[in-house]
């Protein structure tokens, strides 16, 4: 049976016998002048959207079809293993065996079997003492950057910096210093004289040129100074360092004290998710206070064993990642044989500067036509403000697919300003 009230009216403590009369309640302040309220609160968003046609930055969705017949690459499928056979078993066979969804977040129902597997083998494969899942690797980097972060930190971002790194340092709450691309000195600029916990944060290759960071001196400034390092690993898991470990594996880095790797499962391996190595007491720093962690679903078991699958071929194939390298040096050979302002590859993008934004959007149109999908990077997506085609290489392209590319490219090109 309900509870009678006894209370005033809206709740509150009932006046003492003796007090007088209730005041009656005061009706609430008019509303300043504004819009009426016939208005849309979203015609706003027309007038951006206009604006960004008229600068020729308007995206739109498109949706592929299963069975392209483009020579894809704008994708980041670099060792080709997205539709490789056993790849697909094993997407097939977990979500088969432990359903379609995790079911929760990882500290509820949302950790299987699997996804401890998974992590097991990522650290012993890139050299780290643990490793952690994520939904995602823009998820895996956001819970790098705040959970190792707080008000009285100082964040070092390097300007040419994925968005997930920046929206960490955002979200971070921390003072954050951006400093000129890919250089150690001003790192070091930044951390001297700053005495509380300092971390710097980069891209361990870069994804709009394609270019490498200098980790070795990067590692040094920091250790020097007494600072962590975290690196994304997206574009160089696979690709880069013995067998492709890494970046970090190849600069002697991986599992060194102070040095936390991040990387993305969508990429090099074929699948979905993030994952953060590094210590193990980082790792459970994460798992206690990563928002990201914490308060997502854990990572599908389909994408978990799609991904564990792939990581178990390029155990077994470590010659893929020497292969996608190869392919990009021949994209830029050719590109730039061609007269075209390619940018030299570190592991497998090349870039190709366009004059305008509307002319890169042409230019991938008519490679399109031409049967060769590529990348279309304009501003806000390039850091420096120029428009790009990104090329992506992959391990299974061969000498007539790079032939075919090039010859797209080069012959849909706009003509110099």
């Amino acid at each position: 049976m309900p509870q009678e009230r006894t209370g005033p009216p809206g709740g509150g403590t009932p006046p003492a016998a003796g007090a007088g009369p209730v005041p009656p309640a005061r009706s609430p302040a008019p509303a300043p002048p504004g819009p009426s309220p016939e208005a849309d609160p979203f015609d706003w968003i027309g007038e951006r959207l206009e604006q960004r046609r008229r600068a020729g930055l308007l995206r739109s969705l498109r949706p592929r079809p299963a069975d392209s017949r483009l020579l894809d690459l704008a994708g980041n499928d670099y060792l080709g293993l997205t539709r490789h056979p056993e790849v697909v078993a094993a997407a097939r066979h977990a979500a088969h065996r432990w359903g379609a969804g995790a079911t929760g977040s990882r500290l509820v129902t949302g950790t299987t079997e699997l996804h401890a597997e998974l992590e097991a083998e990522l650290a012993g494969f890139c050299g780290f003492e643990a490793a952690l899942v994520f939904s995602s690797g823009y998820a895996a980097n956001l819970a790098a950057v705040t959970a190792l972060t707080d008000r009285g930190t100082l964040v070092v971002s390097d300007a040419a910096n994925h968005a997930s790194l920046i929206d960490g340092c955002r979200l971070s709450r921390a003072a954050t210093a951006v400093v000129p691309h890919a250089d150690p000195g001003a790192v070091a600029g930044a951390l001297d004289g700053f005495d509380g916990r300092a971390v710097a944060v980069t891209d361990a290759v870069f994804s709009v040129d394609g270019d490498a960071a200098p980790l070795a001196e990067l590692a040094a400034v920091c250790r020097d100074r007494g600072a962590a390092l975290v690196v994304d690993e997206a574009h160089s898991l696979g690709v880069l360092g013995d067998g492709g470990r890494g970046a970090l594996h190849a600069a002697g880095l991986a599992g060194a004290p102070g040095v936390v790797a991040t990387a993305t499962l969508s990429k090099a391996l074929g699948s979905q998710g993030g994952v953060v190595l590094g210590p193990a007491r980082v790792i459970d720093h994460l798992v206690n206070t990563a928002r990201t962690f914490v308060f997502d679903t854990g990572l599908a078991p389909a994408a978990t064993g799609a991904a564990l699958a792939a990581l178990r071929l390029v155990r077994a194939e470590p010659a893929r990642a020497a292969r996608v390298r190869a392919a990009a040096r021949k994209l830029h050979a050719g590109l730039t044989a061609a007269g075209l302002d390619a940018t030299r590859p570190d592991a497998a993008v090349v870039s190709v500067r366009a004059p305008a934004p509307e002319a890169a959007v042409r230019w991938a149109a008519d490679c399109r036509a031409a049967g060769v999908a590529v990348g279309c990077f304009r501003p806000p997506s390039v850091p420096d403000g120029v428009s790009r085609l990104r090329l992506t290489a992959r391990a299974d392209l061969t000498d007539a697919d790079v032939a075919a590319a090039v010859a797209a490219v080069a012959g849909t090109a706009p003509p110099a300003p």
